[in-house]
C-alpha cells in the first residue's frame, strides 16, 4: 500500500512537469505581452529595461526552471497586467470558483446517482424513460449554449434570477461567501445549474448502465432466492459493486468542474479564476495562465490518486500488494 502511494505520487510529480513545460512551452506563441504592457511612444530601451526586470531576456530553460522553483513555494510571479502577485490574484477569485464547484459538483453528483438508480430500478416506467429522454439535453447541448438558454427564460423572459455577476457577498476571513446572502444565492442558481448539468446526466447514464449489469448477475438472483427484500438488494449488493466502476468517471467530472468553469464564469460573467483565465489570454498575462494551468493541473492528479485510493475502501479485492506492477 505505501509502495504503491509512493509510487503514483512519483509519476503525479512527473506528470506535473511535463504539464508545466508543456504549457510555459505554448506561452511563447499566443504573443509579446510588451506589447500590452509599453504604450506607442515606448522606446527600444524601455522594452529592452522591461524585458530585463520580467526575466524575459534570459534562456528558456532558465525562465521554466525558476517558474517551477518559484511554483514550489506559492510563489507565480506578478501579473503583468494587475502589477499584482499571482497568487494573491487567484487567492481572491478562487472562493467563486469554488463555490460554484461545490453547488455544481454537489447538484451533478447527488441528483446523477439517484436519476441513475432510479431508471435502473425502474427501467420500463414511463417516468424512467422521459428521464432518458429529457437527459439527452444535457449531453448534446453545449454549455454556452445551456447558459444562453437559462438567461433567456429565467432572467429575460420571467425576471426571476440575475443574469451575471455573484450578487452581495460576505466576508469571512480572509473567504468572500455568496452563500449567506439571498442575492448571492439567487445569483448561483443559473451557473451551478449550467455548469453541473452536463456532469449530471453523464453521471446518470452511467450509473444507470453500470446497475443494470450488476442487477444481471449471479449473486444478484442468489440475493432475491434467500429472500432479501428488494430495497437492500438494491441498495445494499447492487449500489455499492455500481460505484466501483463510477468513481473513477465521477472523479475525474468533479474536477472538471472547476477545469471547465470558463465557458460558464464567461456567460454570467462569475468573478472566478476561470474569468481571469481568459482576461489573462486577452492581455497575454503568461504568470497568470502558467498558474492557472499549474493549478488545474495540480487538482487533477490529486483527484486522481484520490479516487485509486478510495477503490480500497470499496472494493477490497481490488487492492493492489506489493507484487502488483
Amino acid at each position: 500500500m505505501l509502495a504503491y502511494i509512493i509510487r503514483r505520487v512519483f509519476q503525479s510529480f512527473i506528470v506535473l512537469l511535463v504539464v508545466g513545460l508543456v504549457a510555459f512551452s505554448m506561452f511563447r506563441f499566443v504573443g509579446d505581452p510588451i506589447d500590452n504592457m509599453l504604450g506607442q511612444e515606448r522606446t527600444q530601451e524601455d522594452i529592452e529595461r522591461l524585458r530585463a526586470t520580467l526575466g524575459l531576456d534570459q534562456p528558456f530553460p532558465v525562465q521554466y526552471a525558476k517558474f517551477l522553483a518559484n511554483a514550489a513555494q506559492g510563489n507565480f510571479g506578478v501579473s503583468y497586467r494587475q502589477g499584482r502577485p499571482v497568487a494573491t490574484i487567484i487567492a481572491e477569485r478562487a472562493p467563486a470558483t469554488l463555490e460554484l464547484a461545490l453547488v455544481s459538483g454537489t447538484l451533478a453528483l447527488v441528483v446523477g446517482i439517484g436519476l441513475g438508480v432510479f431508471t435502473a430500478i425502474r427501467r420500463n416506467g414511463v417516468a424512467s424513460n422521459v428521464i432518458m429522454t429529457t437527459s439527452l439535453i444535457g449531453v448534446s447541448l453545449p454549455t454556452f449554449l445551456i447558459g444562453i438558454l437559462l438567461i433567456y427564460i429565467f432572467s429575460v423572459s420571467l425576471g426571476w434570477l440575475p443574469s451575471f455577476g455573484r450578487g452581495e457577498t460576505t466576508q469571512i476571513g480572509g473567504w468572500s461567501t455568496g452563500f449567506l446572502t439571498a442575492s448571492g444565492l439567487k445569483a448561483l442558481i443559473l451557473p451551478s445549474i449550467t455548469l453541473g448539468l452536463y456532469q449530471m446526466t453523464l453521471i446518470m447514464r452511467l450509473v444507470r448502465s453500470e446497475m443494470l449489469e450488476v442487477l444481471r448477475q449471479d449473486y444478484i438472483r442468489f440475493a432475491r432466492a434467500r429472500g432479501l427484500r428488494e430495497r437492500s438488494v438494491n441498495f445494499r449488493h447492487a449500489l455499492k459493486n455500481t460505484m466501483v466502476p463510477v468513481i473513477t468517471v465521477v472523479g475525474l467530472q468533479l474536477g472538471a468542474i472547476i477545469a471547465f468553469a470558463i465557458i460558464t464564469e464567461t456567460v454570467f460573467q462569475w468573478p472566478g479564476v476561470g474569468l481571469l483565465f481568459i482576461n489573462a489570454i486577452q492581455f497575454v498575462d503568461i504568470p497568470v495562465m502558467a498558474a492557472y494551468l499549474m493549478l488545474i493541473s495540480v487538482m487533477f492528479v490529486a483527484i486522481n490518486l484520490i479516487v485509486d485510493l478510495l477503490y480500497f475502501a470499496i472494493d477490497p479485492r481490488l487492492r493492489i500488494d506489493g507484487r502488483h506492477a
